[in-house]
């Protein structure tokens, strides 16, 4: 029987190997609250997710709400069958409104358990390996520009071909950051100055005309998608969206305004792997790339990241990324690893890992059947 018996939450930090990571309008974080779910069924087969938001000022996400928001949803879940997963978002949905990083680990460790009673893994209930391997992309933190031009050399030896440039702070500031980090790239390689809505709209403007002759993407200049749209339309160069597409619906929008050549889909973000898919086949469809990727994370969610993107049509993925490489804790057994700048999906049943007990530790809440 897949119904589900028993609910748990482990709460683990993640410490920054490069000790913090620093974005648009001077956030950083320096340990990141991540929040692992570990949903166990009558017969014993159990399942793994995992949600860790960047901090409690990127998106409407904090880790201490995951924990709050689980605890609410757990009496409604207990007894459900954790193989049928439409009903289970079904149930998420009407027990909680929104908060959808909070149901996104408990539709992970329900992908995970059934890929385990089906024998196979994630990416292949999600549509199979398209390709050998998935390349990855590397995040370069805030810092002066030739700093951070330095990390894109360091990185480069790595593997890495894409970089991710975190601006979003003053605007000559960062055009001097785009210019030294283009500087040390060669030119097949891919640079994405990523604002994360750091900019009003006329620094974003300034930038993106600053920017106009450089072999550059712009990625989310504002908070607000007008805004957003407003900048894609006055500049020649290539345009992300990340932060507004949080939904089937926003996508749609986006392609009707035709506001972008590219987004950012993120797993928790959209509320887990199966509304992830969803958005994921009508980008495919629409011919619209993306970077499979999710907030942050540890083995747990790179592992989920790695066989939602591995499954999808290499031709329409952007890039990815590999959290874990990022931190100093791992918490599982056979979690993918970084290869020459890419990494693949375990071919393993479900995640294809197996949780270390011992660095975990024992469950800040349990919830189960009587």
């Amino acid at each position: 029987m897949t119904k589900i018996f028993a609910i748990k939450i482990y709460q683990i930090d993640l410490p920054l190997k490069e000790g913090r990571y620093s974005w648009a309008d001077g956030k950083y974080v320096e340990v990141f609250d991540s929040t692992i779910v570990e949903i166990e069924t009558e017969s014993g087969v159990t399942g793994v997710g995992e949600v860790c938001p960047l901090g409690p000022f990127y998106l409407p996400a904090y880790g201490p709400g995951v924990r709050t928001g689980i605890a609410e949803l757990a009496p409604h879940l207990l007894g459900e069958d954790a193989s049928r997963i439409l009903r289970i978002n079904e149930v998420m949905d009407r027990a909680l409104l929104g908060h959808p990083y909070v149901k996104s680990p408990i539709d992970m460790a329900c992908w995970d358990i059934l890929g385990k009673i089906t024998g196979q893994s994630i990416c292949n209930l999600l549509g199979g390996k398209d390709g050998e391997s998935v390349d990855l992309y590397r995040a370069i933190t805030q810092l002066p520009p030739e700093e951070m031009a330095d990390n894109v050399r360091k990185h480069r030896a790595d593997g890495y071909t894409k970089f991710q440039l975190k601006v979003g702070g003053d605007a000559q500031d960062d055009i001097a950051r785009a210019f030294a980090t283009r500087s040390a790239l060669d030119h097949d390689e891919v640079l994405v100055a990523d604002a994360n809505t750091g900019w009003t709209i006329t620094d974003a403007r300034r930038v993106a005309n600053a920017l106009s002759e450089l072999d550059i993407y712009i990625e989310q200049p504002c908070a607000s998608y007008e805004h957003c749209v407003s900048i894609r339309n006055g500049t020649r160069l290539p345009f992300i969206l990340d932060e507004n597409i949080d939904c089937l619906e926003m996508l749609l929008r986006a392609h009707g305004d035709k506001a972008m050549d590219a987004i950012n889909l993120k797993i928790s973000k959209v509320g887990g792997l199966t509304k992830a898919r969803q958005i994921r086949d009508l980008c495919v469809s629409l011919g619209i790339p993306m970077t499979v990727e999710d907030s942050w994370g540890g083995d747990v969610t790179t592992s989920a990241i790695a066989h939602l993107a591995h499954s999808t049509a290499k031709a329409m993925r952007f890039s990815s990324t590999d959290f874990n490489s990022y931190v100093t804790v791992s918490v599982a057994k056979n979690p993918p690893h970084r290869v020459n700048g890419t990494m693949s999906a375990s071919d393993e049943p479900g995640l294809g890992i197996e949780l270390d007990r011992k660095r975990l530790g024992e469950p800040v809440a349990t919830f189960q059947q009587q």
